[in-house]
């Protein structure tokens, strides 16, 4: 049976994929398609509720995205969320005009009840970000909440069902933010939360294996979370009809690759076949220092190093990838994207079938495609896949290459791997670990004075960056305890050939970006 249906209909929110995990979080399954859906799709879809996201426009712009009327006639309870709640009240009738003073950041609100506030105090805090606000709703709307400086900060009609809030619930600034999403969930929409993970596993299973047969089935596997989440239900669903194609370029962490290997040749029933091609990458970048292209190249001989041994095996069955749910988002594809237009979906695991051997495949697989970052770590716990995977740091697809500046020597592959080890190690150890989203160390193309017992040495400077974020859009350095860095930096010098200083990078996203290149 079908799960109930929330669809979040994106206006080209930065939020938009945050909504919709608050939504699945509450155990309701969501979907994120463009507001240019027509309508008759949308009522085939048959939603029982809809979220209209933020957006950056203003809704008296004859340019800016809108909506045809007839979608607050349709009987779906509907909650306007920024922008949309402005849409919602322009659209029916209401005004919208430019604040005398905007509002950004967090402030308080003040509710006077009703069903969206259903155990919210009266007073709370709500991250606002507008430059536009209500001025006069439409006939029929009542003002539920409102600020200092906004009279219309939540307004409703219970018996259409439309509620509109101008503020964003679903950002963890807002303190009440996920009762507030529930209470629309819940007790205006009647959601019944039949979105289970345990379910979901069970049925995607049952699924792969109606549809795979007796066919054989190959998967690119990177080692990272999304791969190795698909690799284990594939596994589970059709055992050694599942091959799996490790490509080892040489720029992984230390020991990475073995781990990998061990990982789903003792965990999985499935054929791992493991390419050691760090030699092949090395000489097609010999004498690069231009970080795009590096990149390039390394994506480039990726491609051609995992299809070649591909087609080894290629013959009728399936190709299965680890695409998640905001990667079909960002591609495309479904016309779900808010902005409309198509990105690049990522390389590595996810990457193209060559024309030349479409011919080969009975079709493309993506388990996860309906899952959100989080909830694949969760299907990968339930699967027993080590932690170590399933909660794997972001790793840029080209590896150590965008952190090793300037031309990549195996001399600086072990220098980088090496000192990243006893970074992470001391992490660990530490105990605040999990309070840093990402952490890693970066070598310079940069060689210091130093000292080492009465000897004067000219070495590698060490940079080690951690970071804390909620989302990857922004993000903060991380204050780790001087007492952590010191051990940090004693052990580098001491234990890592060739290193002679350690540098902390302390700047945040912006002006700088997570990786050095």
């Amino acid at each position: 049976m079908a799960n109930q249906l929330c669809i979040v209909l994106d206006f080209g929110g930065q939020y938009n994929q945050l909504i919709a995990r608050r939504v699945r979080e509450c155990g309701v399954y969501c979907e994120i398609r463009s507001y240019e859906t027509p309508i008759e799709e949308l009522k085939q879809l048959a939603p029982t509720g809809i979220i209209f996201t933020g957006g950056p426009n203003s809704v008296y712009d004859p340019a800016s995205p809108h909506i045809p009327e007839e979608i607050f006639s349709l009987g779906i309870p509907i909650l306007g969320i920024c922008y949309g709640c402005q849409l919602m009240a322009y659209t029916l009738g209401g005004e919208v005009k430019s604040c005398e003073k905007s509002e950004y950041g967090k402030i308080e609100i003040t509710h006077q009840g009703g069903l969206l506030f259903k155990d919210v105090p009266e007073k709370s805090v709500v991250w606002m970000s507008h430059t536009d606000y209500v001025s006069r709703l439409p006939e029929g709307f009542s003002v539920k909440a409102a600020s200092e400086d906004c009279p219309c900060a939540a307004f409703e009609d219970p018996e259409k069902k439309l509620y509109a809030v101008q503020f964003h619930p679903e950002v963890t600034h807002s303190q009440f933010g996920k009762e507030i999403l529930r209470n629309f969930l819940f007790e205006v929409c009647g959601f019944t939360g039949d979105w289970v993970m345990d379910d979901f596993i069970e049925d995607t299973i049952a699924g792969l294996r109606k549809t795979i047969g007796d066919k054989k089935v190959i998967l690119g596997l990177s080692g990272g979370v999304d791969s190795s989440v698909a690799a284990g239900l594939l596994s589970r669903a059709v055992g050694k009809q599942l091959t799996c194609v490790f490509v080892d370029h040489g720029l992984l962490r230390k020991d990475e690759g073995d781990f990998v290997e061990q990982t789903f040749t003792n965990m999985f029933d499935m054929n791992f076949v493991r390419v050691n091609a760090k030699d092949q990458f090395l000489s097609k970048l010999k004498g690069v220092t231009d970080p795009e292209e590096k990149r390039k190249i390394i994506g480039a001989e990726f491609v051609n190093v995992f299809w070649d041994e591909v087609r080894k095996d290629a013959n009728g069955g399936f190709f299965a990838q680890g695409t998640i749910y905001p990667d079909r988002i960002e591609s495309g594809k479904g016309n779900e994207a808010g902005q409309g237009s198509a990105a690049v979906i990522k390389t590595h695991h996810n990457t193209a079938i060559p024309e030349d051997m479409k011919h080969l495949f009975a079709g493309i697989l993506e388990p996860l495609g309906d899952l959100f970052k989080d909830e694949v770590r969760a299907v990968g716990e339930k699967l027993g896949i080590p932690k170590e995977l399933v909660w794997r740091q972001p790793f840029p697809d080209p590896g150590l290459g965008v952190r090793i500046i300037g031309e990549i020597t195996e001399e600086k592959i072990k220098v980088l791997q090496d000192a990243d080890a006893v970074f992470r190690d001391e992490i660990a150890k530490s105990g605040i670990e999990s309070q840093l989203k990402q952490f890693f160390a970066v070598l310079p193309d940069v060689r210091t004075v130093g000292v080492m017992g009465d000897h004067r040495t000219y070495d590698h400077l060490i940079a080690i960056r951690a970071i804390t974020t909620d989302d990857f859009m922004t993000a903060d350095w991380a204050r780790i305890p001087y007492d952590v860095l010191a051990r940090v930096s004693n052990r580098l010098c001491n234990e890592v050939e060739h290193v002679n200083r350690v540098v902390y990078d302390i700047t945040s996203k912006p002006p700088g970006t997570v990786e050095w290149e």
